[in-house]
């Protein structure tokens, strides 16, 4: 990280609190309640800060140690806790300042627990690295991030070998919500997890699986700190957590994933490839046809609880967990909790089709079992988001609000986003025929899989066929 430095400059700050900034001094003050015994911690420090053009949005990290909690089993940790994603300063030059009552910029700041080695002597700086790069994609989204929500990172978090490649996000057991003149401000602690791991969370939901995490010492315990040199999963720790406590929660709760980012395209087999209409301009017309505004904001509300992007290079994934976990059979909805006026644009001609064929690549076809089992028959929907365009591909239930696939017209478009309307019948026909997606083995691409009755076929498709225009 060119831009950034350690420092140990938190000693100076206490002797110049008139100075600095009340966010900044209020985020310090839970710190030394914390820490009072370390007055002085290396600190990790933008040397440009963002609102000044540099591209590192936190403008400081702290990093304490930690020496855990014999009574709790807590093991000896560092502790990393950012400062900028809240509004530290509150003269707009970062954040809208919106006074005392909401929250404070984004309302959190993130900490990361991370085992200390022995003989470790200073912590290592490259959670500060890993921070940042969270922190870039906030600013850069707009989206906040909750407890429980999961973090698709595909590569060891330390750039090591390590098994740990993806995270998970929860209330730090420490620090305590701080009130400031500029709002409120939480502390949402990372958690490194496996890959297997981040599927269950996908799967199920993140809170289940961290309660998981906290009765494993090895894999976090209480206080849910990260070990880069874990070797097994808490699934291969005790192989009865995934049927006993994961499966089953699915089969009660239903799955908290909304919708992914992926490899996905839709054709309109009622209606001739040269008509103009046709959604397979979408792919191969010079000028892409673009989702509405409103089908634009609809779709990331959708997605918003539940996103995950598998590109890191683009941004790094997000998934989230912000539905009530007591009301499985609730209806849900295509419109956005904070605007009920999200509704489908208007001026934009929703067609009913007869026939359609959805592609999908490998990593999502595996989803269409979690979809159907943990989304639809709880009904919910779901949001396949293409990462190559405006495609986008919804299934829904017959309880979902705010669709426009109906029972009597169960595919529908908008433009390039697709909409389809299952029934629970339907929903298990499919499940018994797309069983083997579910399999953990090399699946043999493409797979083809046909509901003549229905007029609805799946491609499952290698990577490579999405890379043509005319796929």
């Amino acid at each position: 990280m060119d831009e950034m430095r350690p420092t140990s400059g938190a000693a100076a700050h206490l002797g110049l609190a008139s100075l600095f900034p009340t966010g900044l001094q209020a985020v310090y003050a839970e710190c030394r309640r914390l820490y009072p015994d370390q007055v002085n911690p290396l600190q990790v420090t933008a040397i440009v800060k963002y609102w000044l053009g540099g591209p590192d949005p936190l403008d400081y990290i702290s990093m304490y140690r930690n020496v855990g909690c014999v009574a709790q089993d807590v093991q000896e940790h560092w502790h990393y806790i950012s400062m900028g994603l809240s509004d530290l300063y509150g003269d707009n030059r970062v954040h809208e300042f919106t006074g005392p009552d909401g929250p404070s910029g984004f309302g959190f700041e993130l900490t990361f627990r991370l085992k200390r080695e022995a003989g470790e002597t200073a912590p290592p700086t490259w959670p500060a690295e890993l921070m940042q790069g969270l922190a870039r994609y906030v600013f850069q989204s707009e989206n906040t991030f909750c407890s429980g929500d999961h973090i698709s990172w595909h590569s060891p978090l330390d750039n090591s070998e390590s098994r740990i490649q993806h995270m998970l996000l929860t209330e730090d057991p420490q620090m305590q919500p701080v009130l400031t003149p500029f709002g409120q401000v939480n502390f949402l602690q990372i958690v490194g997890v496996c890959t297997e791991e981040l599927q269950a969370a996908q799967q199920w939901n993140g809170q289940g699986i961290l309660d998981l995490l906290r009765g494993v010492h090895v894999a976090g315990g209480p206080w849910l700190v990260t070990d880069m040199r874990r070797g097994e999963t808490i699934f291969e720790i005790d192989p009865h957590l995934q049927q006993e406590r994961v499966e089953k929660g699915i089969e009660a709760d239903g799955s908290n994933l909304s919708g992914v980012s992926a490899k996905c395209v839709w054709d309109d087999l009622s209606r001739p490839p040269e008509d103009e209409d046709d959604s397979r301009s979408i792919c191969i017309a010079s000028q892409p046809r673009r989702l509405s505004d409103k089908d634009t904001e609809q779709i990331r509300e959708a997605l918003r609880k539940g996103l995950e992007i598998n590109s890191k290079s683009v941004l790094p994934p997000i998934g989230g967990q912000r539905q009530s976990h007591d009301r499985p059979h609730r209806k849900d909805s295509l419109e956005s909790e904070s605007s009920a006026a999200i509704v489908p644009h208007e001026l934009v001609r929703t067609r009913q089709l007869e026939s359609v064929h959805l592609k999908f690549n490998q990593e999502s076809g595996t989803l269409l079992p979690l979809c159907l089992r943990g989304r639809l028959l709880h009904g919910r929907h779901f949001t396949y988001k293409s990462i190559n365009g405006d495609t986008a591909i919804t299934f829904v239930s017959t309880g979902v609000e705010g669709a426009f696939a109906t029972e009597e017209h169960p595919y529908a478009a908008h433009g390039p986003w697709l909409q389809i309307l299952l029934t629970e019948e339907f929903v298990e026909q499919m499940l018994g025929e797309l069983q083997d997606l579910s399999s953990r083995e090399e699946t043999k691409l493409p797979k083809e899989y046909s509901w003549p009755e229905r007029k609805l076929k799946i491609s499952v498709l290698p990577d490579s066929a999405f890379d043509s225009p005319l796929q």
